[in-house]
């Protein structure tokens, strides 16, 4: 319910972001006919429309694609014929002519004649499929929601909610404005050139879209910006991070969480045939959720595999739940792919519709999951760390459910790599996003949405900012690079730096090229990097592109690539 009343919030406020410009001509063309029967109709068709055309994007595929840009071109020569009707009546008599019998009205003529709902709800579906709003915070939220969990009833009722709010705010522009066209015509007889204007206005609109204003300039431009004012909201309403440990305090008996939920909902599994919690009775069960992209998974898995390594023998099971983060990782080649570069022996379910997610209430990766033999949840811990209380953990359940002689001391995995613990420092840089739907301290200028766009970096960044160079197209997910030598600039603070890569469609491999301050990294180069800083992207992982050799600090990172066709997702530090 919160979610909900997030997502109408953010809908009521896109009438002032400058995406709705290009749109409003299309909206206010029929301001001056009853509400009821004209912009009503229309905006729970653009509502409508919004909604759909989002959720089948979440889908990923290029058919959804492609359709959505044939409905564009309909809609952009539907609205263009709205715009002449408008601006000459002998057009407007030519056109309505062979819709007279469906009861279509599209220009002055309805005002002599009973308007059409239908014909306005139709106005409202090409409105629809032209609208783009820019991604705030709150549409980001949604956007990334769609785009993780794919299409869905949760995401498309969100969708329609937040375009539900954007139709009530402009509802109410409306009703003032079709009182002040109705004022200004009784005033000033001046109904037949506001009838003109509207026209021009609508032409104006459909060229602004067609020329991908809506989404490229606009959104460059912060003429009302509500950025701040939904971070406000979405801070407002979001739960306070649950810091939990599995170390109890000495004599404290452990609390039963809950009941060990189905396992039904994994769609493949990796190193086991599908288990059960029935099946599981009499054991001991770690269960970790885990993606193979998050660097703080990855440092955590060792820790993990030496445990399932130890305690197998002891009455131990491992679970590992994969929950992806980004689309990419919902492919079972790709978590293949990871299970064996990780060495991964446990059994591992694939959770890509995220219903063991979900049965468990889970938010965090990675998320530890402690269950006794008789099935019970007793403790849990989010994150990385405390591995020693884990450890304890594990073997007071193994203790309580009667297993004796257990292996002793606390594992040392000695890991390496990107799998190597983080460097403890407290004021590293944070993860940041490249796609629009999460991004932040993007400092090149507002980025383009799904729109290819020449971008420049700024000579001097601050800690923290980046920006990208060359021609990329973002999306809500990920940019990619259109044309060979772009590339990002970031200027961070860590020992390490990670960036979650892959390679286009066609899964050509992409070389590329890391300088640290304008030179290349020597012996503070990655495990993906050489010390002259050249490596190639092969497929969509996590890349480590540099471990400082002498600890953590403040540097400016450039990657250029040297191929096209490669897609960045996101920044970590450690």
């Amino acid at each position: 319910m919160i979610l909900l009343i997030l997502a109408f919030l953010g809908g009521v406020l896109t009438i002032l972001s400058p995406c709705i410009l290009p749109v409003l001509p299309f909206v206010f063309a029929r301001a001056d006919r009853p509400f009821a029967r004209n912009s009503l109709p229309m905006l729970l068709g653009m509502a409508l429309t919004f909604a759909l055309v989002a959720t089948l994007a979440a889908v990923g595929g290029g058919w959804a694609v492609r359709a959505n840009q044939y409905g564009r071109y309909l809609a952009l020569a539907m609205l263009a014929v709205l715009g002449f009707t408008l601006l000459s009546t002998h057009v407007a008599e030519w056109t309505t002519r062979p819709f007279v019998k469906l009861g279509n009205r599209l220009s002055a003529r309805s005002e002599t004649q009973h308007d059409s709902i239908w014909s306005a709800a139709g106005w409202g579906v090409a409105t629809g499929l032209l609208w783009a709003p820019c991604a705030g915070p709150i549409l980001g939220l949604l956007l990334t929601g769609a785009a993780i969990h794919g299409a869905s009833v949760q995401t498309t009722l969100l969708l329609l909610t937040y375009a539900a709010g954007a139709a009530v705010s402009l509802a109410l522009a409306l009703l003032i404005g079709g009182r002040v066209f109705a004022l200004m015509k009784r005033s000033l007889g001046a109904g037949e050139w506001i009838r003109r204007a509207l026209g021009a206005l609508v032409l104006a609109g459909v060229v602004a879209v067609a020329m991908g204003v809506d989404t490229g300039l606009l959104t460059r431009i912060s003429l009302a910006s509500t950025s701040d004012i939904e971070q406000t909201l979405i801070n407002a309403v979001r739960p306070t991070p649950v810091a939990a440990s599995p170390t109890p305090k000495v004599g404290d008996a452990l609390p039963i969480e809950g009941e060990f939920p189905s396992l039904a909902g994994a769609t493949q599994w990796f190193n086991s045939s599908p288990l059960t919690p029935e099946s599981l009775r009499g054991k001991v069960v770690l269960v970790d959720f885990w993606t193979y992209s998050c660097i703080n998974c990855i440092r955590s898995l060792p820790y993990v595999n030496a445990w399932a390594k130890k305690y197998r023998d002891h009455g131990l099971v491992v679970i590992g739940v994969h929950s992806p983060e980004f689309a990419f990782e919902k492919d079972p080649a790709n978590v293949a792919r990871a299970i064996k570069d990780f060495g991964i022996g446990y059994p591992v379910a694939v959770d890509s519709d995220y219903a063991i997610w979900q049965a468990f209430h889970n938010e965090y990766w990675p998320a530890h999951y402690f269950i006794d033999a008789h099935g019970q949840i007793r403790a849990h811990h989010f994150g990385e760390g405390d591995y020693m209380g884990s450890e304890d953990m594990i073997r007071r359940l193994l203790t309580d459910a009667g297993y004796k002689n257990l292996p002793g001391g606390h594992v040392q995995p000695g890991a390496t790599g990107a799998e190597a613990a983080g460097s403890g420092d407290a004021i590293r840089s944070p993860e940041t996003y490249v796609g629009y739907a999460r991004s932040e301290h993007f400092i090149g200028g507002q980025m383009a949405h799904d729109d290819s766009w020449q971008y420049r970096a700024p000579n001097t960044l601050q800690i923290n900012q980046w920006a990208l160079n060359g021609n990329w197209t973002v999306g809500a997910q990920s940019a990619a690079l259109d044309k060979t030598g772009g590339g990002i600039v970031y200027r961070f603070r860590g020992r390490d730096l990670h960036l979650v890569l892959g390679p286009g469609k066609d899964g050509k491999p992409v070389r590329f090229r890391v300088t640290l301050d304008g030179k290349a990294p020597g012996d503070d180069h990655g495990a993906d990097t050489d010390a002259d800083g050249n490596g190639t992207v092969t497929h969509q992982r996590l890349y480590q592109l540099v471990r400082q050799a002498h600890g953590t600090g403040e540097r400016v990172f450039e990657i250029t690539f040297l191929d096209p066709d490669v897609h960045a997702y996101a920044f970590t530090f450690g």
